[in-house]
């Protein structure tokens, strides 16, 4: 491969061109071309003689173009901080291979931030909300922990203040550090409100506040919804069954309340859900359970199964909820399961349960029933309270 078909990838902090190494320093001045931010642009002196171009937005999908358009050229990549951490340079890899790419990288901001603040970086939350909705922030609330955000502007700590007041975090001390590393770096603890500079870091120190478990079988009344629920018992019994694997696709196919599908991603940061619903008031319920569990990154797909799933990304894992008994449903997720993939349905009805049966007999897997009874009051004292029994099938279809 010749040297001008690789993409240098440097990493740039605040203090700019000062706090470059030497081998930074000389990847920028021999090259022809160089990209970046305005601002990041802007830091560089003028012994850098490369044509400079400041990105266009939207940037992901213009980067192979451009790209090519400078085929022959010595190119390289302004990024902040290390380009490999929620940066630039993990796109450019995705995009063009690692063969292509080289990467000086520059401590992170969030390396920096945890510097400040004296924090262990190994037991600290990191959150990006970069290109994020701040409720993201929700899965990583709990009492006693750290959390390190990556801001998306000027406006991002206003907005990371009123949402861990009303999630029951409105004690929870808040520190913004602006322009870590450079000249104009200022750290304010205890932020209450006020002028940010665009280029900043939060640091939440939760203290007190509602605790969320983070394994699966959350508490029914976590869930706003029309009844249309899997309850707690079962829940857990069924993301079991699942066995949710960071990285992984899941359809949750007839999401009712969105349960199976919210658990799934609270899982693990890189577990991606999509939940198919034919009713729309149920549409809005899935979306807002999510945001208000710290997964708003949950797609839902409003339709009825199977016409809607045409066209979606295939899943590595399929759950049906309901909606198994409609022709071609069951038939039509098979298909869609990538090699390998799983298949898990709850069974209520004698008629779902029938067609679960008939699908274990052609294709095998495990079966399990599940009777859930709770305490509750009678009268003076307490009896048990039984729940319709469910049955759970899970396949990995040969």
């Amino acid at each position: 491969m010749r040297s001008e078909d690789v993409v240098t990838v440097v990493g740039l902090g605040a203090g700019g061109w000062p706090d470059l190494s030497a081998t930074s320093r000389s990847a920028l001045t021999a090259a022809e071309v160089v990209f970046g931010s305005i601002r990041q642009l802007d830091l560089l002196p003028a012994e850098v003689t490369a044509r400079r171009g400041a990105w266009p937005s939207p940037l992901v999908p213009a980067l192979p173009g451009l790209i090519s358009a400078e085929a022959g050229r010595t190119v390289c990549v302004l990024a902040s901080g290390d380009p490999m951490f929620h940066g630039i340079g993990t796109t450019l890899v995705r995009l063009l291979g690692a063969e292509r790419i080289r990467v000086l990288p520059h401590p992170s901001s969030v390396s920096l931030a945890a510097a400040r603040m004296g924090w262990d970086l190994a037991t600290t939350d990191v959150v990006s909300l970069v290109t994020a909705p701040v409720a993201t922030v929700g899965r990583w609330l709990n009492p006693g922990r750290r959390i390190l955000i990556l801001s998306a502007g000027a406006q991002t700590p206003a907005e990371v203040a009123e949402f861990l007041a009303a999630s029951g975090y409105a004690e929870a001390e808040m520190t913004v550090l602006e322009q870590l590393g450079g000249p104009a770096e200022r750290v304010v603890t205890g932020w209450a409100g006020g002028e940010v500079d665009p280029l900043n870091v939060i640091a939440v120190e939760c203290g007190d506040g509602p605790s969320s478990a983070t394994l699966a079988g959350l508490p029914d009344e976590v869930y706003a919804g029309d009844g249309q629920l899997t309850k707690r018992e079962v829940r857990a019994v069924t993301l079991a069954a699942l066995a949710p694997v960071p990285g992984q696709l899941l359809w949750d196919v007839g999401a009712g309340s969105g349960s199976i599908g919210i658990e799934w991603m609270r899982s693990h940061p890189a577990c991606r859900a999509i939940a198919v619903e034919s009713s729309a008031e149920r549409v809005a319920t899935i979306s807002a359970n999510a945001a208000s569990l710290g997964v708003p990154g949950l797609r839902v797909v409003h339709g009825r199964a199977p016409e809607v799933l045409d066209g979606l990304p295939a899943p590595d894992t399929i759950f049906i909820g309901g909606g198994v008994t409609r022709d071609g449903v069951l038939d039509g997720c098979l298909a869609a399961l990538s090699p390998g993939g799983r298949l898990v349905v709850n069974a209520v009805t004698v008629e779902s349960e029938a067609v679960v049966a008939a699908a274990y007999a052609k294709l095998g897997g495990d079966l399990t029933r599940i009777t859930v009874q709770r305490g509750s009051p009678v009268g003076g004292f307490t009896g048990w309270r039984s729940f319709m029994p469910v049955t759970v099938w899970s396949v990995v279809p040969r």
